[in-house]
């Protein structure tokens, strides 16, 4: 299996074609967007899409990468003397396009400014997320990844849970996790992993530090690992290391009852809002609404967040295919948090959890080697 992206690029030109605006082609700059309609894996190097042409505009330093990743596109490569600006001149030019999109998340006034010059035979449109609401749905070949990338990091953190000390100080667990995943295959990690204990915990983005495990019985682990392909997974778990209050208890079992209530509301049409708050109303019925400030949950892929947004003023539904994160927090202020999430596939008549590791209370309390 690999993935096809000719039918990604025709998908695309469906969306162009039934776009609000008028639009006859669309230059596309995300670098996860290029990589995902044309398999490059560079960066630097912008895509030109009309009903006719498919162009890719890049530079002598990936002339080579894209004979071989891309043998079905046309490239037009630039030199030093030649900006990419002057290539999409070109390129507009030669289409006869007269109403060229741009992706104005992916532009800044500078730039646009600079291909506003250059392109004199078209009008720019601004456009958002035709490119990213495709990648929302993902295919057969896309789901292969990102199971790969929920092993990867499943694997990696069975090290850590095995081998936790009473002196490791949370730097030191981050870069345990990212050898042990990268030992079972992966490619990297898919974010910067968070590592928290007790007070760090109560910060949800969190950077590894030098508090150690013996410091408090709460230990956060946020962490995903990448493919060779790019896709990445996201999963977050606490460790219990010591003994604990009542209130860790009673805190732990709300954020597992509010994410266990919220994915079995997943199914293709379900609203993500309605979604987002059975989980915020029973950690709120708890006493904790205050303490769970973020969205329940996002999509991912190539890219750790993806347009789909799971919260309180989200306008969308779910559908098949799609690929989200169901992550509930409660997180008291220079005392600890908790949060637990798990990656989630909406199926035709439900949902899949894709992710397996243990997640009730009992298992969450783990030894720690002196």
């Amino acid at each position: 299996m690999s993935p096809n992206y000719q039918t990604r690029r025709a998908k695309l030109r469906r969306a162009l074609r039934k776009s609000d605006v008028e639009l006859d082609s669309l230059i596309i700059s995300g670098v996860a967007n290029v990589r995902y309609l044309t398999g490059f894996t560079g960066d630097s190097s912008w895509l030109f899409l009309s009903s006719t042409s498919c162009v890719l505009l890049s530079d002598t330093r990936y002339e080579t990468q894209l004979a071989d990743e891309c043998r079905d596109i046309d490239v037009e490569i630039r030199d030093a003397g030649r900006t990419i600006n002057d290539l999409a001149a070109i390129v507009v030019a030669k289409a006869k396009s007269k109403y060229v999109g741009f992706e104005a998340d992916h532009t800044t006034v500078t730039q646009h400014g600079a291909l506003s010059e250059k392109i004199t035979t078209a009008t720019l449109v601004a456009t958002s997320d035709l490119v990213e609401r495709l990648r929302e749905v993902k295919d057969q070949w896309e789901l292969t990844q990102i199971r790969a990338a929920i092993e990867y990091a499943q694997r990696g953190i069975s090290v850590v849970r095995s081998s936790l000390r009473s002196d490791q100080t949370e730097t030191e667990i981050r870069y345990l996790l990212e050898a042990a995943m990268r030992s079972f295959g992966a490619a990297g990690t898919g974010f910067e992993p968070i590592v928290g204990v007790g007070p760090t915990a109560a910060l949800p983005h969190a950077h590894a530090g030098r508090r150690r495990v013996a410091e408090h019985p709460v230990l956060l682990i946020d962490w995903g690992a990448s493919t060779d392909s790019g896709y990445r997974s996201d999963l977050t778990r606490v460790f219990i290391t010591g003994k604990p209050t009542k209130q860790m208890e009673l805190v732990y079992k709300t954020v597992l009852a509010a994410q266990q209530a919220a994915i079995q509301a997943i199914r293709p049409g379900a609203k993500c809002a309605d979604v987002d708050q059975i989980a915020r109303g029973l950690i709120a019925r708890a006493g904790f609404g205050k303490y769970f400030g973020h969205g329940l949950g996002h999509g991912f892929g190539l890219e750790i967040h993806e347009s789909l947004r799971v919260s309180p003023i989200s306008e969308r539904e779910f559908e098949t295919g799609m690929v989200v994160t169901m992550e509930p927090g409660i997180y008291l202020p220079g005392k600890f948090g908790v949060r637990i999430e798990d990656d989630i596939l909406v199926t035709a008549d439900g949902n899949e959890v894709l992710s397996n590791l243990e997640r009730e209370f009992d298992e969450a309390i783990v030894p720690i080697l002196a």
